[in-house]
């Protein structure tokens, strides 16, 4: 009964109110200030609350509906009140439309009037007194008075001289219960519909607009207002509500700018609204309303704020607001037919309804969350309903279901046969490590240290020293090379093994990108000079650019971190960084480290030289994630589900027949295994779609969601034709091609979706990748979506590199804002990488922070 605490607060001010009036007469008007808005139950306890404190020396005399109401209410609460139902009797009879209908027009003639003062609202039949700065209640009212005392927003009106009529009705609290409950029996005049919007960069908006009016956020930010950068807008909290205007959720509007006192907040109009004649408005609360015209109101608000109101077109909407319509009557026909007929009807309607809702509910077809408009939500639907993951309920701990672990083999499958060719050999160490071995290398376990899981208990008992889940494996795999490697015949050692690693991670988890758990490749190397440890460096980044490209149809930019970036404990780091286009970040996709002779020193890898000479051994390490799959998705998705490149999709082609009266299962079935077959023997991963539960369009909406690349319909008219139709799921083409040679096609059709996949991203990063050479343009192209690559002083300062995360974070941020340190997605700028790929660097040029004479040049972005 109490969860709607917005309405029932309200409704207990009220009551607060009545309590101290000391009357002992409860009219209609007070009534239905205790039972409009909220429920049955509810107002009954409020009402008996009221009585309980009213201090009366005689009963409390209310209406006859009223006190047959609550006769009713308090017959079935579980403990009626004897002492409340004593105190209340049957008073005279009152006029009192509310509790007689469910509509209570606005008299015309309430509309029409104007003065500079409130005027007094009455019932049509009630004769009016002379004016007065009070608002007398009308028999349709459910409000307490309002006087220009006690109402701000009716003082200013006053103040300024405003023409304006003020109405009370019954409580509501959204635009659509206005609407129904207090509909305007006048042409050209409308209620409004107020929404409070917040954006960390551009602050607060107020927006009014015509009740029928739909407000997209993309639109309104980024067409209507026309914000710089990135714009996300969203609908403000209670506390930014009652903090900026101090009203309650459902009694904002426009006219409540005035207790806007830090002019924090921007007004935006409707177009439309400000056509018609009259414009009713919420005086600061919801069971009353200010009559104004368009000009008075923007008067009032550019005399009220020193933020001048914004009119936007939010595109066509009734230039009349109409009364809910009442349903139509039924047909003479319909009213005749044997109730026994019309029952049936019903029930068979029902049951259609019913299947339909069922099989909805059983597929998950739809998508709820739109990519542009919704990016996060987006994506935790696309990866349920396409069956990529299923989660856990351990925080940051995921299912990775057959979908998107087939992705992952056809990944390992291609990385298998790569490492093989440069002399890596697959083996597998154990998940545990030693607390002694883990924290053997000081640089090492400090950068992993905050991540590290620990075992401490076996059973109920407590281990004698606890282990570390695996991190990483350096340290887990670098002792056994110390007794491996003795001569440099045993060199060079290169493993490499597949394995889950644990990361107990600070921030937020993301599915894929960020997680407690995730699985991975890692490779370990000793070499016995630095530069052939360098070339298996390079070879292996550029196996995760092949990876990216030629896989996953992902574009990277390859580089070197900064000192401050790199591996902890390594000498040098490279990696490959993506870019998501709908979020403007980038992602880190795969690191391969130069480890130096550090750990070699460390776990005293050392080896005999052909002289003889005793020598530390060179070390590489380089490693790739389940990230790969997350990035893919985010980068290649679309409204409808996954967009998959054929190379790692698990299925390319599917085969869908159309089943009907002219086309039985039995008969399509020999054609499309044959379509199967020649397809299989192309090399093509193929299925059959036979499962007759699923009609076509079923099947249809099912593969797009899975992302398959291809999919074949077969109907009789293509059996009768020999071809079968083919659907490109990247493009939505559609292709008649003839049966025979249909796998050689289809190969090549193959090959150009994945190649036109890489180059539609690469077009799409390449738009956001841009040059800056002075600081005041920097955080306005990162709030573009940009990558910005600026010059650089060079890793030895390093201070710089804090200076611009810092100063970008604060450069972003609202004034007093603050952010949560454990968002995976700051609004902070950091390094990415200085690009292998280097622009031409003038004479002269400066570095974009310390203003030191630059280096080279480096990549910033926003990052995962």
């Amino acid at each position: 009964i109490f969860r709607r605490k917005d309405r029932d607060g309200i409704v207990l001010q009220r009551i607060a109110g009545i309590s101290l009036s000391d009357r002992s007469t409860l009219d209609a008007t007070t009534f239905d200030v205790c039972r409009g808005g909220i429920s049955n139950g509810s107002a009954a306890i409020w009402m008996r609350l009221a009585l309980e404190k009213l201090d009366v020396s005689k009963p409390v005399q209310v209406p006859p509906q009223a006190h047959r109401w609550l006769q009713t209410m308090w017959g079935v609460l579980e403990e009626p009140s004897q002492d409340c139902d004593k105190r209340i009797v049957q008073g005279p009879t009152v006029e009192y439309p509310i509790l007689s209908s469910k509509k209570a027009p606005i008299p015309k003639q309430q509309l029409q009037t104007t003065t500079t003062t409130t005027e007094t609202v009455v019932a049509p039949e009630t004769k009016a007194p002379e004016k007065q700065e009070t608002v007398q209640e009308s028999s349709s009212s459910s409000s307490l008075s309002l006087t220009v005392e006690n109402n701000a927003v009716l003082k200013q009106l006053q103040t300024l001289g405003l023409d304006h009529t003020v109405y009370s009705h019954v409580l509501c609290t959204t635009a659509e219960e206005l609407v129904q409950k207090v509909p305007i029996d006048a042409p050209n005049q409308s209620h409004t519909k107020n929404l409070l919007f917040k954006d960390k960069k551009h602050g607060v908006f107020l927006v009014t607009v015509h009740p029928d009016t739909q407000v997209n956020t993309k639109v309104l930010g980024k067409d209507l207002l026309k914000l710089p950068g990135k714009v996300n807008l969203r609908l403000a909290d209670e506390t930014t509500l009652s903090g900026l205007l101090k009203v309650q959720r459902g009694c904002v509007g426009p006219l409540a700018i005035l207790h806007d006192d830090q002019n924090q907040v921007t007004v935006v109009l409707d177009e439309a609204l400000m056509k018609q004649e009259k414009i009713h408005s919420h005086p600061l609360t919801n069971d009353a309303s200010v009559v104004l015209t368009p000009d008075t109101l923007m008067e009032y608000l550019t005399k009220t704020s020193d933020h001048a109101p914004t009119i936007c077109n939010f595109g066509e909407t009734p230039t009349q607001q109409e009364a809910p319509k009442q349903p139509q009557k039924k047909k003479k026909q319909q009213q005749q037919a044997p109730k026994q007929q019309q029952q049936q009807q019903s029930k068979q309607q029902q049951q259609q309804q019913n299947k339909k809702a069922v099989k909805k509910g059983e597929t998950l077809l739809a998508l709820q969350w739109k990519k542009e408009e919704n990016f996060p939500m987006w994506y935790s639907d696309v990866i349920v309903l396409s069956e990529m993951i299923s989660y856990y309920d351990i925080s940051g701990c995921y299912i990775l279901r057959p979908w998107s672990y087939k992705i992952w083999e056809r990944i390992q499958e291609w990385f298998n046969e790569k490492i093989d060719a440069l002399g890596v050999e697959n083996a597998y160490f154990p998940l545990f490590v030693s607390k002694d071995r883990l924290e053997k290398e000081k640089d090492h376990v400090e950068g992993f240290a905050p991540e590290v899981a620990w075992v401490t208990k076996s059973g109920d008992g407590d281990l004698a020293k606890p282990i570390a889940v695996r991190p990483t494996s350096e340290t887990i795999m670098y002792p056994a090379y110390s007794d491996w490697i003795q001569s440099h015949r045993d060199l060079p050692l290169k493993l490499n093994q597949w394995s889950n690693v644990v990361r107990w991670e600070f921030k937020y988890p993301t599915p894929f990108l960020r997680s407690r758990e995730f699985l991975w490749q890692e490779g370990h190397t000793a070499h016995a000079t630095y530069d052939e440890a360098n070339d298996m460096v390079m070879d292996a980044l550029n196996l995760y650019k092949g990876v990216y490209e030629e896989l996953l149809a992902v574009p990277v930019i390859p580089g070197y971190k900064t000192e401050k970036e790199k591996f902890a404990g390594g000498h040098k780091t490279t990696t490959v960084e993506a870019y998501i286009p709908i979020a403007g970040r980038a992602i880190q996709g795969a690191t391969s480290h130069h480890l130096g002779q550090n750990f070699g020193k460390m776990f005293d890898i050392q080896f005999q030289d052909e002289s003889g000479k005793k020598e530390t051994a060179w070390q590489t390490s380089w490693g790739l994630t389940t990230r790969t799959i997350g990035v893919m998705i985010m980068v290649h998705g679309d409204d409808s589900g996954l967009v998959l490149p054929p190379r790692v999709s698990p299925l390319q082609v599917v085969i869908v027949a159309i089943v009907s009266k002219k086309l039985t299962k039995e008969q399509a079935e020999p054609y499309c295994v044959g379509i199967v077959q020649d397809l299989k023997q192309h090399g093509i991963r193929v299925k059959y779609d036979d499962r007759t539960m699923y009609n076509p369009g079923w099947k249809y909406n099912h593969w797009e969601q899975k992302g398959v690349p291809l999919r074949i319909e077969v109907g009789p008219r293509d059996m009768e034709q020999d071809q079968a139709r083919v659907v490109v799921r990247l493009t939505g083409e559609k292709l008649d091609l003839p049966r025979v040679g249909l796998g050689e096609a289809l190969v090549q059709k193959l090959q150009e979706i994945q190649g036109a996949m890489l180059e539609k991203a690469r077009a799409v990063r390449d738009q956001h990748l841009v040059q800056v050479t002075e600081w005041k343009k920097f955080v306005p192209e990162l709030e573009k979506h940009n990558l910005v690559l600026t010059p650089w002083c060079g890793g030895e300062y390093d201070e710089w590199e804090d200076w611009v995360k810092e100063t970008s974070r604060k450069e972003a941020l609202q004034e007093g804002e603050e952010e949560d340190q454990r968002t995976a997605t700051s609004v902070a700028a950091k390094t990415l990488c200085i690009p292998f790929d280097q622009p031409e660097l003038p004479e002269g040029t400066k570095c974009i922070a310390s203003g030191l004479p630059a280096k080279c040049w480096v990549l910033w972005g926003r990052s995962y």
